[in-house]
């Protein structure tokens, strides 16, 4: 397992280690779907090409919205 999840899994107080395996494939699913919606956040067209900032803030966005959180 990702030394980063084992890390995030005791932050969370996660309960049952057992289902470790069950929790990391969840999480690779959960990345999987960030870096898919960074993927559209990347796609966005304008009539001038947008910075880096911009891209970034809408991948933000984007995951903010398709999980239902919030950075603040």
């Amino acid at each position: 397992m990702n030394e980063r999840i084992r890390e995030l899994m005791i932050k969370a107080d996660y309960p049952a280690p057992e289902l470790a395996l069950r929790a990391q494939a969840l999480v690779e699913l959960i990345v999987q779907e960030c870096l898919d919606a960074c993927s559209r956040a990347n796609e966005i067209r304008h009539f001038v090409p947008p910075t880096q900032e911009q891209v970034v803030l809408s991948c933000m966005r984007e995951i903010e919205q398709h999980f239902g959180v919030s950075n603040d």
